[in-house]
């Protein structure tokens, strides 16, 4: 699998470029045989690192040895692990194959190297690796590993056809089709020009025919999101099965992705803007130590707003409606949103006088009236509210996003005030957890409300926020 994908042979492609245009390329004998020379030496390296590789799941750590020249050993104990994932690509499926992540609070160890990563082994035995690594101890581990005892599960989510109509209001589904009509252009560009396609472009000056090409245009952004999502989601389901949560998704590349209930801290619902408008949610799953690894920790890709916040409070206790913030936060959050216009209309207003430019001025005013609108949507996405057993916070406009956590996943408080704040009597505070973004955030709260919302969120320990009595 190695070789016909020059995994490792990709490392002498840098060096293999100018050495070929010095020999030069004549005739397709030459080319046969730079074809030849590249796939022996994949098929040597790919040989070299195979032998090279090994990992070891024990009862308390597992560790993963590789590297040709530079030897790297990584050891992982098992309770640090978060979640296991089992991926399936189309080629690794043609081969019988699965590639197995494990993530890990590997602390000092930043980005996607907080994963150990166990690629090509069967099927069996990625589902034996997973169970083993998950496993609570050397009492837990299967005597046959090959067959595994089965648990009972319970069906908690399952992606239904008719959620892929929100696709085209979701940006990450846009990008899809926008990806693939630029490589598109950018492989026709590499082409050589005997072999590029001549194509008359329409002429875009008739009215008629640039709205045929916008509607063309999105009809194509709408179809090719909706086929992104299905690929993506596809046959997606979500089940309890004993202690973990598990989800598999995925048309040419298989997930089954495991998370550990016990590690979960909370989750978020995050709507998009064109997803309010259709109701349309998606649900994460805050686990300790998964950090950023919001793939692997997203419970519904996409669906009814209804559904999403049905399974976010079967993670976590619904601490309650949301409380609105002060007005002096409504009145910040659109004077921050009509600054901007008002710099134009008084640029305009400045370029009308000198220079007649009356439109500079018309573009100022028309941004500023809809500052207005854009402040109010803004203010009303905020807020927060502590619960008996778990608090929330809500934020953000284009993407806005509501954390629910619970109380013992909070891990410290951030209070920033910045100097309009402490005129207007706001403050913004931050919940630091130690899974997800490592931060969650209530905007421009009350200045006097801090105290009481940390100590009811987190517990008594947050009295230290309250100031000083004089």
């Amino acid at each position: 699998m190695h070789t016909v994908t020059f995994r490792q042979a990709r490392q002498f492609v840098p060096l293999a470029i100018p050495l070929g245009a010095a020999i030069g390329f004549d005739g397709v004998g030459t080319v046969l045989v730079l074809v030849v020379v590249v796939t022996l030496l994949s098929l040597a390296t790919a040989a070299l690192s195979w032998s090279r590789f090994s990992y070891v799941d024990g009862p308390g750590s597992v560790v993963v040895t590789r590297g040709l020249l530079a030897r790297s050993v990584r050891t992982v104990p098992t309770d640090r692990v978060r979640g296991v994932e089992v991926e399936a690509p189309a080629l690794h499926r043609l081969f019988g194959l699965v590639r197995v992540r494990i993530d890990a609070a590997a602390g000092a160890v930043a980005g996607d190297r907080e994963e150990l990563v166990v690629d090509g082994v069967t099927r069996a035995e990625g589902d034996r690796l997973r169970t083993a690594v998950l496993a609570r101890g050397q009492a837990a581990v299967r005597a046959d590993p090959e067959a595994p005892a089965a648990e009972p599960e319970e069906e908690i989510a399952r992606f239904d056809p008719r959620w892929l109509r929100y696709a085209p209001l979701v940006g990450s589904y846009l990008a899809v089709p926008l990806a693939a009509v630029g490589a598109l252009f950018r492989l026709a560009d590499e082409l050589p020009e005997g072999v590029r396609p001549a194509v008359d472009g329409p002429d875009l000056a008739d009215v008629r025919v640039l709205a045929v090409a916008v509607v063309l245009g999105l009809l194509l952004l709408a179809v090719g999101s909706v086929a992104g999502a299905a690929v993506v989601n596809w046959r997606f389901r979500l089940v309890r099965r004993g202690g973990s949560l598990v989800a598999v998704r995925g048309l040419l590349t298989r997930r089954h992705t495991e998370l550990e209930i016990d590690r979960i801290r909370g989750g978020t619902l995050s709507e998009g803007l064109g997803m309010r408008w259709v109701r349309a949610a998606r649900t994460t799953a805050l686990v300790t130590g998964l950090g950023q690894a919001t793939r692997r920790g997203q419970l519904l890709p996409l669906g009814p707003e209804p559904e999403a916040r049905a399974l976010l409070h079967r993670l976590v206790d619904d601490p309650g409606p949301l409380l609105r913030h002060p007005p002096a936060a409504r009145r910040r959050r659109i004077g921050r949103a009509i600054t901007g216009g008002l710099l134009v209309t008084g640029a305009g207003a400045l370029a009308t006088w000198l220079l007649g430019w009356w439109w500079l001025l018309a573009a100022g005013v028309l941004l500023t009236v809809l500052g207005v609108p854009l402040g109010l949507g803004r203010y009303a996405s905020l807020g927060h509210r502590a619960g008996p057993r778990s608090f929330t916070v809500r934020s953000g406009w284009l993407v806005r996003e509501q954390a629910v956590l619970q109380r013992r996943a909070v891990v410290g408080w951030q209070v920033r005030q910045s100097l309009f704040q402490r005129r207007t009597g706001l403050a913004t505070v931050v919940a630091c957890v130690g899974a997800g973004s490592g931060g969650y955030a209530a905007v421009d709260m009350a200045a006097d409300e801090v105290a009481a919302f940390t100590e009811a969120a987190s517990g008594p320990w947050a009295a230290a926020l309250r100031p000083p009595q004089r």
